[in-house]
Formats: C-alpha cells, sequence, structure tokens
C-alpha cells in the first residue's frame, strides 16, 4: 500500500532535470540495445519521451528510472525504453516511386506469374502503414501467393499495425478505389476510423524483431523494404544491419531504402538498379 500511495502522489509531480551523467547512461542503454543513435542535441527528446514512464513507475528521478532499469530482470522496462525513445513517422504510400518499380521490375524478374510463392519483408514496419502498402500493392498486381514478414522494434507500433485501425487523415494518401476496396469505414463509435480489411492484415505476419541482435531468419527474401530506419544508425550499425540484410536476399532479391538514406559508406555487394534500389546478383 505504501508503494501505491507513493505512486499516487508522485504521478503528477514533474521529474527532474535530466542530467549529464543520466543522459549520457541512457544515451548508451539505447545504442547498446538497439543501435539508435542519440546526438548531443537530443536532450529534450529523450526527457520529453522519458518522462511519462518516470510517472507512469511514480519516480521521482532519472537516476531513479536508471536503476530501475537495471533492477529489471524480465526486461520489460528496457522494452518500454526502447518504445518510447523510438521514431514511428510512416505514411501510407510513402516514396510512392518505390511501388511502382516494385510492380514493374521486381515482381516480372522474380517470376511472381508462377506458382512458387512470393516473399517479402518489411523491416521496420512501424505502425503498419508500409506493409499494409506492399500488400494492396501486390494484391493489385494479381499477386495471391505471398507472404509477407514486417518486423519493428517498437511494441507500441506493431500493437498498432495488428489491430489495422487509423483516423480517416491517415489512410487520405490512400488512392480512392484502393480506400473503398482494402478498408472498412468506422460507423458509430468507431466514425472518423479505417481499418484494413481481414483479407491484407491477415496476409501480413507482424513481428517483433531488433535488426542489430538478428542473426539468421528462416528463409530469405525475394525483396526487403527497409527505409527511413538507417539514418538513425551510425557508419559501424549500418554495416552490420546491410550486411545482415543482404544474407536475407534471394540471389536476384532486392533491397529497397530510403531516398534519404545511401549505402555509399558501407561494403557491400548489392547493386544499385535504381534511386534507392539495390539488387543482390544472382550468381
Amino acid at each position: 500500500m505504501a508503494r501505491a500511495s507513493r505512486t499516487t502522489s508522485l504521478a503528477v509531480s514533474t521529474p527532474s532535470t535530466l542530467a549529464d551523467r543520466e543522459l549520457r547512461a541512457i544515451v548508451s542503454l539505447v545504442y547498446e540495445q538497439s543501435g539508435i543513435s542519440l546526438h548531443d542535441g537530443k536532450r529534450e527528446l529523450v526527457a520529453a519521451r522519458l518522462q511519462k514512464r518516470l510517472r507512469h513507475l511514480g519516480l521521482a528521478s532519472y537516476d531513479e528510472y536508471l536503476r530501475c532499469l537495471e533492477e529489471d530482470r524480465s526486461g520489460e522496462e528496457l522494452t518500454q525504453l526502447l518504445d518510447a525513445i523510438a521514431t514511428n513517422h510512416t505514411s501510407f504510400f510513402r516514396e510512392p516511386q518505390h511501388f511502382t518499380y516494385l510492380t514493374s521490375t521486381v515482381l516480372p524478374s522474380r517470376g511472381a506469374a508462377r506458382e512458387a510463392t512470393l516473399e517479402g519483408w518489411c523491416a521496420a514496419s512501424s505502425t503498419g502503414e508500409e506493409p499494409v502498402t506492399i500488400a494492396m500493392t501486390l494484391l493489385e498486381a494479381g499477386v495471391t501467393r505471398f507472404r509477407l514478414l514486417a518486423s519493428d522494434l517498437s511494441t507500441k507500433a506493431l500493437a498498432v499495425a495488428r489491430g489495422g485501425v487509423y483516423k480517416l487523415p491517415q489512410v487520405s494518401g490512400v488512392p480512392v478505389p484502393l480506400l473503398r476496396k482494402y478498408f472498412e469505414k468506422g460507423l458509430g463509435e468507431q466514425e472518423g476510423l479505417a481499418r484494413v480489411v481481414p483479407a491484407v492484415r491477415q496476409a501480413i505476419e507482424y513481428r517483433r524483431l531488433n535488426l542489430i541482435a538478428m542473426d539468421r531468419l528462416d528463409r530469405q527474401f525475394d525483396f526487403i523494404f527497409c527505409r527511413n530506419v538507417m539514418i538513425y544508425f551510425d557508419r559501424q550499425v549500418q554495416q552490420r544491419v546491410v550486411s545482415m540484410l543482404e544474407n536475407h536476399l534471394a540471389p536476384g532479391g532486392y533491397l529497397f531504402i530510403s531516398h534519404s538514406e545511401s549505402l555509399n559508406s558501407v561494403q557491400h555487394r548489392l547493386r544499385w538498379v535504381a534511386p534507392a534500389v539495390y539488387r543482390r546478383e544472382t550468381l
């Protein structure tokens, strides 16, 4: 009862200022566990995103929070920390040229019309807009035999993705014919929301994966989307992630990165084939 009383009384207070030592410890822990590099100018971001956790736990200082992380053997609070720090900005049909390239070039080259199942991986799926866009693109191209893995570090983002429910402004970028075909409009208490139809939700396998802690998955992929995530990594982590992704591409498979990213600073055996698109050689 004493602990509950303390939590209640501190829930409305403002945590103490984030000291340099505490910031360094949090930045180091986040980097070690996720590869996300937080530069010196991120103090306000870190403090703002962790204040809710401190209030929720009834902690008055970031020093107490660090002790909480050290003492938590379950790893749950570490997951909460990474959820709070991770940036989940995304949208439907973001950088649309890639989806055009997927249908015009990738599908024909991978023999999507054959009986073989097409294998795809969205390696930074966030709240689901990107894998849903990929699934809709494949279905519209007549591809029905495909497996699409969608992974992210954030459990909160994955929960939203699995639910497939979005506010109407979030789906405004979806072409109207696709919106009518692949989304259900909310009614009554769900007014103002749109839900991805079951057929699309069930076509996507969502899984929590840490890109810097992975070794091997159980398959290789005809294409991998890993966009707008490597901008948060330094060169060392980028190298590690790109090597891992390359190893998971089937011969002749394609890697899509963001137009704001580049592989120029890392070593790889992929061939540039289009803006922000690379291909693994077939031999």
